[in-house]
């Protein structure tokens, strides 16, 4: 597994979206950040919990000049039954995202469970976020489901950072 260091390149990406357009990371950079949620997929409850809440915050992500997606490596079909039973119809969702680009992300992989509807393979949850030179400025990568990241707490790390010029840290690694 690769790690991502802060301050340095993220590797540019195309997943196809549940709109039915495309995410390529390049070409949606937003004016302050680019937030990455990847999420484990449509088996996973705190998933849904979570991106109704990212979903809820939208406002307050575009308002700070943010691109926010959701990415998972969920099949179309299961990507966009989570959008219609998730009530995320606000949010641009990604899917598809193959194995060997996640593990270039760093995120974790697991298997599915025997006796879950997991699918065989997926990433567990991540938040990155991206400046707009496409360098990461911060990473949150989880090797299991549960203690998700604040997204109130996050905004205001976001406000401070845009408001005094906070550098990325722990690019030393």
């Amino acid at each position: 597994m690769s790690r991502l260091l802060p301050a340095k390149a993220v590797p540019d990406f195309t997943v196809p979206m549940t709109d039915g357009g495309k995410f390529q990371l390049s070409q949606r950079l937003g004016d302050n950040f680019t937030l990455l949620l990847f999420y484990r997929g449509m088996h996973c409850p705190i998933c849904k919990m979570q991106l109704r809440d990212l979903q809820r915050h939208l406002g307050d992500f575009a308002k700070r000049g943010i691109t926010v997606v959701a990415i998972s490596m969920d099949s179309k079909d299961r990507a966009q039954k989570s959008a219609e039973e998730w009530g995320v119809a606000d949010l641009m969702i990604g899917y598809d995202l193959g194995e060997g680009l996640a593990r270039d992300l760093g995120l974790y992989i697991s298997s599915r469970r025997p006796g879950s509807d997991e699918p065989k393979i997926f990433s567990e949850p991540a938040l990155l976020l991206v400046k707009p030179d496409q360098t990461l400025y911060f990473a949150s990568v989880q090797s299991m489901p549960f203690t998700r990241p604040s997204l109130d707490q996050l905004l205001q790390g976001i406000d401070y950072a845009i408001e005094s010029g906070y550098p990325a840290r722990g690019a030393l690694a």
